[in-house]
């Protein structure tokens, strides 16, 4: 077999996309591992994500020959290589828990990705607990002053490194406008709540005076609208009287770390598509 790829597409819908695809697949000696479709009735648009084996065709000659059905249905489209590890980019303040679990996945070969850079604005010495190994850390202090620049930085390191995805593991300063736009479509952020939620310092202490009984967390790509940007993942866990604002502290670590693993490996894997501000997710 050789090395899959990963079609995804969006268009207008029409009858018989889906029959065109797999077919020009099929004429080529193409073997569909996975296909799943979404057809939104409400803005009458059309979506796939298809996992193939090219057979003896190279994707070169396979993305050439597929142009002119894309043109033909006017689809935004992507084909990449399904396992190759995407060249990621971690940003961090104080609170590692989320960069600690992604690069747990890493290292356990659950995560298909290949951090090329961390960035704090604090210190190494303020992650101290989490093994780096050999991924190089770049500690960019930022004031209201220093912001511009400090942006600035963190865009030359991403270039350099090649990265591809840019992930805010509990970064707790707010890109401006001008970076958001930059890294939009590939940075993704892990927000402490259900969005719109509890919003400003201590979020899980305001859940507790609020006697709310369920904690969540959302994972979304980074948008000019704090916190409003199209969401990925969600989960939540229910919470009690009896439970302390430490106690949603500590549960809320653990929402909040497999919320944002989950919406790093579907970004990873092309399994999110954007439709408007809000995403078709196709889950594997």
């Amino acid at each position: 077999m050789s090395e899959p790829l990963v079609l995804t597409l969006s268009c207008a819908d029409r009858p018989g996309i889906t029959a065109r695809v797999t077919s020009f697949l099929f004429e080529r000696g193409g073997n569909v591992l996975e296909a799943q479709q979404f057809n939104d009735r409400m803005s009458d648009a059309f979506f796939m994500r298809v996992e193939f084996d090219p057979g003896d065709v190279s994707r070169d000659t396979i993305r050439t020959e597929f142009a002119p059905l894309a043109a033909e249905y006017a689809m935004e489209w992507k084909l990449a290589l399904r396992d190759r590890p995407r060249r990621v980019l971690i940003m961090v303040s104080k609170f590692d828990h989320c960069l600690a679990d992604l690069l747990y996945r890493w290292r356990i070969g659950e995560m298909p990705m290949e951090p090329v850079a961390i960035v704090s604005n604090h210190p190494r010495e303020a992650i101290e607990h989490t093994h780096l190994g050999d991924i190089p850390f770049h500690h960019l202090p930022i004031t209201r002053e220093t912001k511009t620049s400090q942006e600035a930085q963190v865009r030359v390191i991403a270039e350099e490194a090649g990265a591809e995805l840019i992930v805010l593991a509990r970064y707790m300063q707010i890109l401006s406008d001008e970076q958001a736009a930059y890294f939009s479509g590939r940075c993704i952020n892990i927000h402490h709540s259900f969005l719109p939620g509890f919003k400003g310092a201590k979020p899980y202490h305001q859940a507790f005076e609020r006697g709310v009984k369920m904690i969540g967390a959302s994972a979304h790509y980074v948008t000019a609208d704090l916190d409003e940007g199209p969401i990925i993942h969600q989960d939540a866990e229910s919470i009690s009287h009896a439970d302390t604002p430490d106690e949603l502290v500590r549960k809320g670590r653990d929402i909040e770390s497999r919320v944002l693993a989950e919406a790093v490996r579907l970004h990873l894997e092309e399994r999110v598509l954007l439709n408007g501000q809000r995403t078709v997710v196709f889950r594997g």
